[in-house]
């Protein structure tokens, strides 16, 4: 499967309300994005559909590889939002795989 690589920069991600924008910037969700969890899966559910949930459109065979840049400091600081990221991108491709897919999503740590 060939993927298609972001950075989810983390620096700057201190509590849920930067979390949000800064994944509304990162993945390009639109501006009526909820700012919540649970539009972070819905955005991230759609991404081999063109329907303007984010800037990503995977084709079958593509999968978005989000490189979670200092994941470390960034757990350290806010551990029940790097929590969130795992559980919930697991979510995402949980939908997936109930759909008849494969997974879309893949996380790495740097």
């Amino acid at each position: 499967m060939r993927t298609v690589d972001i950075s989810l920069e983390t620096d700057e991600i201190k509590d849920w309300g930067s979390f949000h924008e800064g994944c509304k910037t990162t993945f390009g969700f639109p501006n009526f994005y909820g700012q919540n969890m649970n539009a972070w899966i819905d955005c991230l559910t759609y991404l081999d559909e063109e329907d303007g949930m984010s800037r990503f459109h995977l084709k079958h065979d593509e999968m978005l590889n989000i490189s979670v840049v200092e994941s470390v400091s960034f757990k350290q600081r806010v551990p029940e939002i790097f929590e969130a990221l795992i559980e919930c991108a697991a979510f995402v491709n949980q939908r997936y795989i109930e759909r008849g897919s494969s997974i879309r999503i893949a996380l790495t740590f740097l």
